[in-house]
């Protein structure tokens, strides 16, 4: 059980700490625009009631019932991208990236990652255990195709985070099937000219990366937050400012508690706390292709990449915004920014993770020695349970049923 601890302790402790910055960073603004200092901490820990439960209940799925999400999950995705494409909420720059649902405001770019990742998990598992991997067409229909509609819908709402990431996950599953060099490089450049044009058919991006290059060009606009977010880790020092502490976020850093949040971090803990984060999602990365490389479930082994390339990548496009090696995306860091519509899809994937972690052999016969937890008899009295169940031959386990031709195989001998 390694790998699910690494998996959980790390994504415990990086949500700890996101609460603890989130409630820090946000004061100023929360109370400017609410009245209240703590109106955008309360939402945050909302959310994280309403993640963490999904988190564990997730874990406890069989993985043939993940299989099964991914479909409707994309479908559901596609409809509410296509919806903000037409009903969504204008928020800075132009950007179309918020749908109001019930009187409140999510981001379904954020949900279409984890359904990406799980439809095209299994887009390709399927293929493989068809024995149709070998030829580049399967490789990319319709895992290509359903790729290029997110990122198009996306692309709509003027999202240059996302679609990085989008073809991150796309990229990392090509990466596990062993796609050859050649496709591989293809659509790498193809992803990279694809950004390229995204750049320059928008000027504020075009602005943003020329600012990336050299900030101090034009230090009240395009460069005004990344200079500022590189003025917050200076002042951080070794060991910070202190929590609470910090002077960026009382109106000089853009989304302290969002996009640059991690710029607050460094200032109130300093270089050792941007290092544990950094650290922790390490170890988060690591017990992912862990889980990745000790199973031979095709589906376990795409799936457990694409979620940890998803998180692990977005993580590091925010941190080399922050500090300085990466254009502004607007992207929010996994776990420690602020965002219900960020934080309840990340912990749901971390749960797809943890369920894939109880598949590893040795995880198994752990489980095995338990018996049954609450969940697994909830899921089994609703028949559930029974679709997770390895019927392989050499896998050890059984149906119900499985054990009845023996039996009349035996009644059969005693007659004769």
């Amino acid at each position: 059980m390694t790998s699910y601890y690494l998996v959980f302790s790390s994504s415990v402790l990086l949500i700890a700490l996101g609460l603890a910055m989130v409630l820090s960073s946000s004061i100023v603004d929360s109370y400017t625009e609410t009245g209240s200092a703590y109106s955008l901490f309360q939402k945050q820990v909302a959310a994280a009631a309403c993640g963490i439960p999904l988190m564990m209940v997730v874990s406890h799925l069989p993985v043939t019932l993940l299989r099964k999400v991914g479909y409707p999950a994309m479908l559901g995705s596609i409809a509410l991208l296509v919806l903000t494409a037409f009903q969504g909420k204008e928020y800075g720059y132009g950007a179309v990236r918020w749908l109001e649902v019930g009187g409140y405001t999510i981001q379904p770019s954020e949900f279409a990652k984890l359904a990406f990742a799980l439809w095209g998990s299994n887009v390709l598992a399927r293929k493989e255990e068809l024995r149709q991997i070998a030829e580049w067409r399967h490789l990319l229909v319709p895992l290509l195709p359903g790729c290029g509609v997110l990122v198009l819908l996306v692309l709509i709402g003027t999202d240059l985070g996302t679609t990085l990431v989008l073809l991150a996950i796309f990229l990392a599953l090509l990466w596990v099937v062993g796609a050859p060099a050649k496709l591989f490089v293809g659509m790498f450049g193809l992803a990279s000219v694809l950004a390229g044009i995204m750049i320059a058919v928008e000027p504020f991006r075009l602005a943003r990366v020329t600012s990336f290059l050299n900030p101090q060009s034009d230090p009240t606009g395009s460069g005004f937050q990344l200079l500022h977010g590189l003025y917050a880790l200076g002042t951080g020092g070794v060991l910070g400012v202190g929590i609470a502490r910090s002077r960026e976020k009382w109106g000089f850093l853009p989304h302290p508690e969002s996009d640059f949040i991690f710029a607050i971090l460094g200032e109130e803990l300093g270089l050792i706390g941007t290092l544990v984060v950094v650290g922790l999602f390490g170890v988060l990365g690591y017990a992912g292709l862990r889980i990745a490389s000790r199973v031979k479930d095709p589906f376990v082994r795409l799936a457990a990449t694409a979620v940890t390339a998803w998180i692990v990548v977005q993580a590091l496009v925010n941190i080399g915004t922050v500090i300085g090696v990466l254009p502004v995306t607007g992207i929010p860091l996994p776990l420690v920014s602020a965002g219900g519509s960020s934080l309840v899809p990340t912990l749901a994937g971390l749960g797809v993770l943890l369920a894939l972690a109880k598949t590893e052999p040795q995880a198994r016969k752990a489980l095995a020695a338990r018996g049954p937890g609450p969940v697994q008899q909830a899921l089994r009295w609703l028949g559930l349970d029974r679709a997770g169940t390895d019927t392989r031959p050499g896998s050890g386990a059984q149906t119900k049923n499985s054990s009845r031709p023996t039996q009349v195989q035996s009644r059969r001998n005693r007659r004769r």
